[in-house]
């Protein structure tokens, strides 16, 4: 990729250990979250059938409040003034840092909801809640999925740090 000519050994390092670790967990999280669904199904016959009207209620609020707040975090985190803020503080480690933290904490949100489902069907006995929230979940797991060129992109634009960022060629 021509991108990353422009970063330095050691931001280009970091950029790789910090991209990796957040696509393996993100990578994890939608593994673990399919494989919820899985045993949802096939263990609807372990599960008591009972209704619970405030637990729908309450996890149909909690999954919409977990599922839209992703959405916020992440556009109010890699909003382009706070970015370029960091940059100029921070410098390019401050800005995966950043990219970092806010892609592990989205997943976690997404693992969270698919949590909450599967614990709907385990008190409920009905997968659906595990299906319904787990769509939800792996849909704000690709939503966050770290794409290395738009990581290498928000680098080259926002990081401040001269002996970090070589300065771009006219």
């Amino acid at each position: 990729m021509a991108s990353s000519n422009h970063l330095t050994g050691s931001t280009q390092s970091e950029l790789n250990k910090s991209h990796k670790v957040a696509a393996t967990t993100v990578r994890g999280l939608l593994i673990a979250t399919i494989l919820l669904s899985i045993v949802a199904y096939l263990g609807q016959s372990f599960f008591p059938q009972q209704q619970n009207p405030p637990l729908d209620i309450g996890l149909r609020i909690a999954i919409l409040i977990f599922g839209l707040g992703s959405i916020a975090l992440r556009r109010t985190r890699f909003a382009a003034m706070r970015l370029q803020d960091i940059g100029a503080l921070k410098g390019a480690s401050g800005l995966l840092h950043t990219l970092e933290r806010t892609t592990l904490q989205l997943a976690l949100i997404a693992a969270s909801i698919a949590t909450m489902g599967f614990i709907g069907t385990v008190m409920t006995g009905d997968a659906r809640y595990t299906y319904v929230s787990g769509v939800i979940a792996l849909a704000v797991l690709v939503y966050c999925y770290p794409i290395r060129s738009s990581w290498e992109r928000t680098l080259q634009q926002f990081a401040q740090n001269s002996n970090e960022i070589a300065p771009p060629s006219n």
